[in-house]
């Protein structure tokens, strides 16, 4: 019998890995100016871990490849492997100017990089600008999509770059082709990118400040450059901005295209942009009635919470305070994520919305004479059983890994609902916390939700085919 990963397969996944690699070690070197422009002169630590990036990459690059052979399977392979690498290399920036230990290190670049937002350190405001920008950088990279940015800058158009797409849990197309479709993806990214910034500061913000902050919230990665988070500011406006932006970082960048060339119309017709509507008002009014809070309260958590940014205006010991009730609409939403094709984690709209209508026609099936022909679309496109067993299999998948992690927290002896919420912020790439994430907390604790992260901004598929890889590698 072929074992599922041997050697030719190893050499197919080397060549593009180090691409990627090295496209991880350049994004490593761009805080060095950040230090440079504050007079912080520790960047040995980006220097040297960027240009190991590169160096190592370079010579995984030059070995023989085959990119019409690369199939679906080595996509995931190389996928799952470049977001673990991207940790690895942050982790050793972290290390190095925060003098923090490897595994909370790997946990704070892991939640950089998945656009996670979680954080271990107590205080971020007392850390060298540099790095402050390094967490951000990574967050605006990794919510576009690590590999998806180097398909756009550095791999040639072909085979390769439609597997690598794919892998990246990525399906709709803007134009004819993957690469074509990932420039205009990256035009529409950074066109937000710098309208972002330019809201942030007319509204009141200093420029370091708007780049930090529009990186971490386009992206919905919420990691802030305040221990306060975006609350820190005390401004209306602020939150107005941060809460459009969440918005815009949510939606389907399909989405935006159309929107952008001149057919606002379609984006009313999206399935995903109306239930994305539905839920925001629901869960929006059940927090103002029955949860006490304020109007901007409801509005800004539960777009926090569904596009999985992450971003508070309230500080830990309030949140911490919220009610079940509270907790339980914003897990809720956690669990669930905005749009597909947009940079928000969790399981996604698109698989909500096709589990709803596939138990409605399947009731609608039961009840109408045998024989009869239910009609199965969304958004005009036709739904076979394939995908229905694809957006089921997913959740329950996707559950069964919060489940795991929730009992291995509640072992500890944190509160059920609080660790069954800090899972849920972990996998879903969100942020929010009942403050269980912690320097001290227990390292089998701290793995588990580093892995949650991990299987979470890769959607869990590659991380299962790289694992089903190791083991046949180890069984030999």
């Amino acid at each position: 019998m072929r074992k599922y990963l041997g050697k030719k397969d190893l050499l197919l996944i080397t060549n593009p890995l180090g691409i990627i690699m090295q496209g991880i070690g350049a994004v490593i070197l761009i805080p060095i100016i950040i230090a440079l422009i504050y007079g912080e002169h520790d960047y040995i630590g980006f220097l040297a871990f960027g240009a190991f990036s590169i160096g190592l990459g370079s010579i995984l690059r030059r070995l023989p490849a085959d990119y019409n052979r690369l199939q679906l399977k080595h996509g995931m392979i190389i996928v799952s492997l470049a977001w673990l690498w991207a940790a690895l290399i942050g982790s050793f920036c972290l290390m190095y100017s925060t003098n923090i230990d490897f595994l909370n290190a790997y946990f704070e670049s892991m939640s950089a990089w998945s656009g996670s937002g979680l954080t271990i350190y107590p205080n971020v405001e007392i850390l060298p600008k540099s790095i402050l920008f390094l967490r951000s950088l990574e967050q605006w990279v990794g919510g576009l999509g690590v590999v998806i940015v180097v398909i756009g800058v550095l791999i040639r158009p072909g085979t390769a770059a439609s597997r690598l797409y794919k892998s990246e849990a990525r399906e709709e197309k803007i134009k004819p082709s993957i690469t074509s479709t990932v420039k205009t993806i990256w035009w529409i990214y950074l066109l937000y990118t710098i309208v972002g910034i330019a809201l942030y500061v007319v509204v009141g913000m200093n420029l370091f400040d708007a780049i930090n902050n529009t990186f971490t919230t386009l992206s919905t990665g919420g990691m802030s450059i305040k221990n306060d988070n975006i609350g820190a500011y005390g401004s209306t406006a602020i939150y107005i901005v941060t809460m459009i932006l969440m918005i815009l970082g949510g939606t389907s960048f399909l989405v935006h295209y159309k929107a952008l060339k001149g057919r606002a119309i379609d984006v009313f017709h999206d399935i995903q942009f109306q239930a994305m509507i539905i839920i925001l008002s629901v869960f929006y009014i059940l927090l103002v009635v029955n949860a006490n809070f304020t109007s901007i309260d409801s509005a800004f958590f539960v777009i926090s919470a569904l596009s999985c940014t992450g971003s508070s205006i309230q500080p830990l010991s309030t949140m911490i305070q919220w009610s079940d009730y509270a907790k339980v609409i914003i897990l809720v939403a956690m669990i669930i994520g905005m749009s597909a094709g947009s940079t928000t984690g969790a399981i996604k709209l698109i698989r909500i919305v096709t589990l709803i209508k596939g138990f409605y026609w399947e009731i609608k099936r039961i009840l109408s004479p045998q024989g009869s022909i239910i009609p199965r679309k969304i958004s005009g496109k036709p739904v076979g059983d394939v995908e229905i067993r694809e957006a089921g299999s997913y959740t329950f998948i996707y559950l069964f890994f919060i489940f795991v992690s929730w009992i291995v927290l509640t072992s500890y002896g944190y509160g059920g609902l609080n660790s069954l919420f800090e899972v849920a912020s972990a996998q879903g790439n969100v942020g929010l916390t009942m403050g269980i994430v912690s320097p001290t907390m227990p390292d089998l604790a701290e793995l588990f939700l580093i892995f949650n992260m991990w299987i979470g901004r890769i959607e869990i598929i590659p991380a299962l085919v790289l694992l089903k890889g190791l083991w046949d590698a180890i069984k030999g």
